[in-house]
């Protein structure tokens, strides 16, 4: 383990990173953002990861019915946070440019909107329905080899905001109508994933309802991180 004794860190930035049994013993940290998987945190002797969780569910109530196994309560996860993006892309309708501009090394709105064609086809298509068809080519993967490029992606590929999102209304419809019919024993049975190299990789051996949980979890995560990041600039331009 890096040991880190009397440094000044002030500003640092750990991004995409492990940061799992790290331990922060007598440090000063004020004005700090922590934006991750964070799980048994523990913060002058308490356990937060708690009170955060409860906080985000009042504030995101979707979340929880992203969490149940109910087909009902997927059904309306699905359909609300279909409604939020349809709201966010009316926003940033009203600033055009808007969609092209990121903050914080983040991905932009059109490159958000992008990477989530990508996960409709990889952890929908793919693993609950079993496709091995290419992916759509707008879309944006990881940026890891092999799969940066692979199974049909185009990263030289420019597409309007209106081409983006006439391609994830209509996964979002398709989702829609597959949830409409989808029951609980049907979500509980081990995931469809061809068995081939191509992404993801780690989904085998997962549920499908677990691998709808991934499509979900991504439509609503992206969103906020959207939604922050557009108050950023907004903000920005108002100052």
């Amino acid at each position: 383990m890096t040991r880190y004794v009397d440094e000044d860190l002030q500003g640092a930035e750990f991004r995409e990173c492990d940061l799992t049994g790290s331990r922060l013993i007598g440090v000063v940290m004020q004005d700090a953002v922590i934006d991750g998987l964070v799980t048994n945190l523990v913060v002058n002797g308490v356990e937060v990861t708690e009170y955060v969780e409860a906080e985000l569910d009042r504030r995101h109530p979707v979340r929880v019915l992203i969490r149940s196994e109910d087909p009902a309560d997927l059904r309306e996860a699905a359909h609300r946070l279909h409604a939020g993006w349809a709201a966010t892309i009316e926003r940033i309708r009203r600033t055009p440019g808007i969609e092209r501009r990121s903050v914080n090394d983040e991905w932009s709105a059109v490159e958000t909107l992008r990477h989530l064609v990508f996960v409709h086809d990889s952890w929908f298509r793919r693993c609950c329905l079993g496709s091995t068809e290419l992916f759509t080519s707008m879309g944006i993967g990881p940026t890891v080899e092999p799969y940066r490029g692979a199974h049909g992606l185009d990263l030289a590929l420019d597409p309007s905001l209106d081409e983006i999102v006439s391609v994830r209304e209509a996964q979002a419809a398709e989702l829609e109508t597959w949830l409409d019919k989808v029951t609980a024993t049907q979500l509980a049975v081990p995931a469809p994933v061809p068995d081939d190299d191509v992404w993801p990789p780690y989904a085998r051996g997962r549920s499908v309802r677990q691998c709808l949980g991934t499509v979900l979890n991504e439509t609503f995560e992206h969103h906020r991180f959207c939604g922050r990041d557009l108050d950023l600039i907004e903000a920005q331009d108002t100052a």
